[in-house]
């Protein structure tokens, strides 16, 4: 039964910021790796960081700079720090896991920049 659940999304100002949260269960948190990938409508899903296990990162291009991943294994938690928000930031936010196989996804949390 993993479960992955997102929390932390709101209405931000352009220039705000947001820390997301993604707490995971059913699963050995520590042993895999962990990504965020957002979705704005009319749009394809994608990748906006991801942090293995031994903690390398990798961020797409729009979001580098300004964005910031991290893990706590302790609390099976997986954060997004995102500074600097623009309006094309706007989208669902989900974090996910690729395990046995399988990936697995949160059910979102929706990020609107906006003045």
């Amino acid at each position: 039964q993993v479960q992955l659940v997102e929390s932390g999304g709101g209405l931000v100002q352009p220039g705000g910021s947001l820390r997301l949260s993604c707490a995971a269960s059913g699963l050995a948190f520590s042993l895999y790796h962990m990504g965020w990938y957002r979705q704005a409508p009319g749009k394809q899903r994608e990748l906006v960081a991801q942090i293995t296990s031994t903690t390398t990162t990798n961020y797409a291009d729009s979001v580098k700079g300004r964005v910031t991943i991290s893990r706590d294994n302790a609390k099976n938690t997986v954060f997004l720090q995102m500074n600097n928000l623009k309006p094309e930031d706007t989208a669902v936010y989900y974090c996910n896991v690729f395990r046995y196989g399988i990936i697995y996804w949160g059910q979102g949390t929706q990020v609107t920049v906006s003045s």
